[in-house]
């Protein structure tokens, strides 16, 4: 896609790793994010704290470039407390308590392939090693769940997946919930492997489905399989 100045421009302010700026450009500037963009400054301009902070929004995919993504690990929005979210689903920051459903992320990790649980909720070293710590909807208002569902997110997200399904190959999908199986219908299961179960969420967990699904060795095992190097579940204390 050959940019205009005004596109061009516009993609220089994205704060987002070049492989992605590059794979994803077409969206960046086009319509549907502009409109998002108003979204969000509208609601800074209205005083609304928003999480996580701007220079976190795209951390996911800083942290982890499109030619070494692995795993993705899909979430819905971002944690809405304070100091919580950092770009990555699933994950808080260190220092804050663990949220249930990571907790029970945990315990399956732990019973599936013995991996000592953490102290901290901090997945970083997972999105490190190639595990995209995608979230559906990348912001979200304080106190106020999936208050910035259907403002454009969800198509960029969609857009991401697409891309990794179409030029890559060999990646595990983790999709934990019925939302999280919607969002990744279009996968490609013959170029990729797809793992679901219910939520960890306690209320969805605690009915069956999720423990013992055994995500973390399935993906270890297909990645061996494939030839690549599995990902060290465990994390620092």
């Amino acid at each position: 896609m050959l940019l205009n100045e005004q596109q061009q421009q516009r993609l220089n302010k994205v704060q987002l790793d070049d492989s992605w700026k590059h794979a994803l450009q077409e969206f960046l500037v086009g319509a549907q994010m502009e409109q998002l963009r108003h979204f969000l400054v509208a609601q800074k301009q209205d005083n609304k704290t928003i999480y996580p902070p701007s220079h976190l929004i795209f951390n996911a995919l800083n942290i982890t470039p499109i030619d070494q993504v692995k795993v993705v690990i899909l979430g819905q929005d971002p944690y809405h407390g304070a100091n919580q979210a950092h770009g990555l689903s699933f994950s808080v920051q260190k220092g804050l308590a663990i949220p249930p459903s990571l907790r029970n992320i945990f315990h399956e990790l732990h019973s599936d392939l013995g991996v000592v649980s953490p102290k901290h909720g901090d997945l970083t070293q997972w999105a490190q090693q190639g595990v995209l710590l995608l979230n559906s909807v990348l912001t979200v208002e304080e106190a106020q769940p999936t208050s910035h569902q259907n403002q454009g997110w969800e198509a960029f997200t969609d857009h991401i997946i697409d891309v990794l399904n179409e030029q890559r190959e060999h990646i595990v999908f983790i999709l934990w919930g019925a939302y999280a199986q919607r969002k990744g219908r279009r996968i490609d299961r013959d170029r990729h492997l797809v793992l679901t179960a219910v939520h960890p969420s306690p209320l969805a967990a605690n009915r069956g489905g999720f423990f013992g699904c055994k995500a973390f060795s399935k993906t270890n095992d297909y990645l061996t399989q494939q030839g690549i190097a599995p990902i060290n579940w465990q994390l620092d204390a």
